[in-house]
Formats: structure tokens, sequence, C-alpha cells
């Protein structure tokens, strides 16, 4: 498989449509390419919350209309990083409609066929902790090389949801991001160990620039499920393209089978 991870820079000077466009434009560049991935929240960048309620939109907004005709145009399997949902669906109307951090996955044809609401919010009883509800459901989706598991940005600090997602049946693991360049060393650390233990597939996806005066640390990677870095970017606006391959994940476990030891977490402890 062909991947190409789109590390963007979120300019608060660039209005939302305009980098709507931009980045239709840059997905439809990947023709060719199997698999595309955008960072999270970068309709508003992950740390402008005061922007989260302005800026949010239903699950088939103008966001969803733009990846899916990218997509389409493409021809390519296409995570849409993530937008701020607003659900308008579970009761209340306009602003009074809760919040998700949501990821939208689409298919060649411009289908929408996964969304992921995120699981743990960053914040610590502020910011998007306290502005966003929290999803519930893990979200894996089919593809014909490999089976995707979901996950998004502060996620990647719980291995628990990891190990979930491979019981679903996960092999490759997709992760957009607003991480700050703070804690850098992290993002590659936690990248590096979610694919060693799980010997999957991680392709974590983040931003370049400074969002709401906050850093962002860029460097985008691809890990290989015996945590080898197949690829990695710099700081600032960059396109990873990396080859990879998926038959590399059920030969891994074969020949190392850590995850058939597993006893902790399990309905009946293995003997």
């Amino acid at each position: 498989m062909r991947a190409s991870l789109l590390q963007i820079d979120v300019n608060a000077n660039e209005s939302v449509a305009a980098r709507r466009r931009r980045v239709a434009d840059l997905v439809r560049d990947q023709a060719g390419v199997d698999l595309v991935v955008l960072p999270e929240l970068w309709t508003t960048g992950a740390f402008a919350y005061e922007e989260f309620g302005a800026q949010a939109e239903p699950l088939e907004g103008p966001t969803h209309e733009a990846m899916a005709k990218a997509a389409s145009d493409a021809g390519v399997w296409l995570h849409a990083g993530s937008i701020p949902e607003r659900a308008v669906s579970e009761g209340g109307s306009g602003s009074e409609a809760p919040l998700y951090n949501t990821s939208l996955v689409y298919s060649p044809a411009g289908e929408l066929v996964a969304a992921y609401r995120k699981i743990h919010r960053f914040g610590f009883d502020k910011g998007e902790a306290v502005l966003m509800g929290a999803g519930t459901e893990l979200v894996t989706v089919r593809l014909p090389e490999t089976v995707l598991g979901v996950a998004t940005c502060y996620d990647l600090r719980f291995p628990e949801l990891f190990r979930g997602l491979v019981d679903a049946g996960a092999q490759t693991f997709v992760v957009p991001a607003g991480w700050p360049e703070r804690r850098r060393s992290h993002w590659t650390l936690l990248a590096q160990a979610r694919a060693v233990e799980n010997q999957a597939y991680v392709l974590a996806c983040g931003t370049a620039g400074t969002h709401a005066g906050v850093p962002q640390a860029g460097h985008s990677i691809v890990v290989d499920p015996w945590g080898e870095v197949l690829a990695e970017a710099g700081s600032d606006e960059e396109i990873l393209t990396v080859d990879f391959d998926p038959a590399k994940v059920a030969t891994t476990r074969e020949q190392f089978p850590a995850l058939k030891d597993r006893l902790l977490g399990l309905e009946t402890p293995r003997r």
C-alpha cells in the first residue's frame, strides 16, 4: 500500500472555507495513492477552543461535502482527520446541540464509511475536555489490503483503546493529531509503543505551525509492526508518502506470537 499523510499548517489568517478548498486540492493531488490521512481538527486548530462552537458543523456538513468529493475525484481512501461536530440529531438545536471531536473516513467512491467520536478528550477539566462530549464506540474500517483502527491524538496515551481495536481486527492504526511541540518526544515514543505492543502499523498525522499560540510538533510518522520508523516528517508543512506491506502484520504476529500470551483483559485467561 501507499499512504500519504498531509501535515498541514492551520493558519489563523486563512479562512476555514479557503483551507477546506486548499486541503481538498491536496487530496486530489494524491491520485494513485491508496490511503490519504489528514490531521485532527484541521478546520479550526486543535487548541483554538474558542472556535469550536462557531466552526462546528453537522456530520454531513460542508467539510463532509468537500472531503467526499475530493476522495471520489482522487479515487483514494481518505481519513479526513477530524472536525468539531455539532450533533443536532441528539436533541437541542443550533448552539445547544452537543459537540464532538469526530473523525471521518471515506471510500474511493466518496462514501462516508465511518465516523469516530474521540473517546479521550484532552484538557484536564478545561478546553476540549469540557467543551466536547466523549465518544463511546471503537471504530474499525476494512480496506481491501488491511483493517484500519481509528484513534485521535490524546487517545494515543491509552493502550487499552488500541488493544480493543486489535481485538476488533485492526492491523493498521490511523491517528490524526494536533500534538504540541513541547511534548514531541512523547508523540514519537507512543507511536512506536503502540506499534510494538500490538504488532501493527501506526500512521500518525500531525499539524505544522501554531494553533492559538501553541506550537505544533509536526513530525508525522509511520511505524511498522516491529516498531521501526519507516518515514517521519519534519516540523513544517509536508506531505509524507510511504509504501508499506500490510502482510507484514500477519507475518510479525506469526513469527513472534506475543498477542497469544495475553492474560489480563480477557474474559477467560488462557493457561
